[in-house]
């Protein structure tokens, strides 16, 4: 029977979890992602989307912007999903949107100079080229198991996130680069919003940026479209925030139930044990963009193997609790399951043969 004192010690990590959680991302990464996800779904055209990212684009068209455009966000598991959810919902292919799901996390700038400078040039450059290959296969992978065979229209979305019709809007049309202006802007605020400058520099370059989005948008978008960018914006807010932060709190709890001598001691070495222990545990724990950086740190210096740390470095950000509920509530329970499963199992590859190469 589990003592009082020590639910009550469960419950309050769980909030701390919570607490930290709304304070280091609710306003500089899930508030710009949320807005950058409704103008995804009610602005872009569908066609455009389509003929990019949809079942009958290029693949390598498809998969080289899926996987290298994550290379400019800073964005963590959580915060990108609602952008895969903003893409996912517009319509673009099952892969392309996995494979972006996986590298947006995984693979931008800051964490791989990071990685370089922190844990070693060999561990960055693995981890850069591995993430890329990595969202390609994962998204190869998803398409031959769930899209084989599929046409082209036929629809692949959950009943929650199904298609809605687009609302042509009368007006006078906006200036061609209006959109593309919009969206350069709002990327640039989730980009800056997060990172590690220090707030008397990020101010001063958020407060223009934000104050020139809102009246760029007022100018350029219609009264429409601007109250359906809204509505897409609340619809994935509505939905994706619960879960979140459900899967937060008990995320936090699952880690403080885990002694951090159990995970050093059976990481050692480069064997298959090692590095499904560092996929596992690095796919079901919360890990913040660029903190997976000074954890590994910490776990090398206390006997980690190479392989299994650069495992553990594919695995975390793409993945965590929470990141795996939401997913579920988009894509469905079977495809989460086999996106997670092939996640976990590429990871774990990736590490081992690391390993063997440098032998470490």
């Amino acid at each position: 029977m589990v003592n009082v004192v020590d639910l009550t010690h469960l419950i309050l990590v769980g909030v701390d979890a919570l607490k930290e959680y709304l304070a280091l991302h609710v306003i500089t990464c899930l508030v710009p992602a949320f807005f950058l996800a409704g103008a995804i779904a009610s602005l872009l055209s569908k066609e455009s989307l389509l003929k990019y990212l949809g079942r009958d684009a290029k693949r390598y068209v498809s998969y080289t912007i899926a996987a290298t455009s994550g290379c400019l966000l800073a964005v963590c598991s959580c915060t990108v999903l609602p952008l895969f959810a903003g893409i996912y919902r517009r319509g673009a292919g099952i892969g392309p949107a996995t494979a972006f799901l996986y590298s947006a996390p995984a693979i931008n700038i800051l964490a791989i100079i990071y990685t370089a400078q922190a844990l070693g040039y060999d561990i960055g450059l693995a981890r850069a080229v591995a993430a890329m290959l990595l969202s390609v296969i994962i998204g190869l992978g998803m398409v031959f198991i769930f899209e084989r065979g599929a046409r082209p229209d036929e629809s692949d979305e959950t009943e929650t996130f199904q298609s809605v019709q687009s609302v042509e809007v009368e007006g006078e049309e906006c200036p061609n680069y209006a959109l593309p202006a919009i969206f350069i802007l709002m990327i640039a605020i989730l980009v800056i919003g997060p990172s590690k400058l220090a707030w008397g520099i990020k101010l001063p370059i958020l407060i223009p940026l934000i104050a020139l989005t809102a009246a760029l948008s007022s100018k350029w978008l219609t009264k429409d479209e601007q109250k359906e960018w809204m509505h897409e914006t609340w619809f994935l807010v509505k939905v994706i925030v619960p879960v979140l932060l459900v899967g937060v709190f008990i995320a936090g709890v699952v880690i403080e139930l885990i002694p951090i001598w159990v995970i050093q001691t059976y990481l050692g070495g480069n064997s298959l044990a090692s590095n499904a222990i560092a996929s596992v545990s690095g796919a079901l724990m919360y890990i913040a963009t660029l903190t997976e950086v000074p954890i590994v740190g910490m776990l090398l210096k206390s006997g980690m193997g190479r392989g299994p740390a650069l495992t553990l470095l594919l695995a975390g950000p793409a993945l965590s609790l929470p990141n795996m509920i939401v997913i579920g509530r988009v894509m469905g329970a079977k495809k989460t399951f086999v996106y997670v499963s092939l996640v976990v199992i590429m990871a774990i590859v990736s590490g081992m043969l690391f390993g063997h190469i440098i032998g470490a």
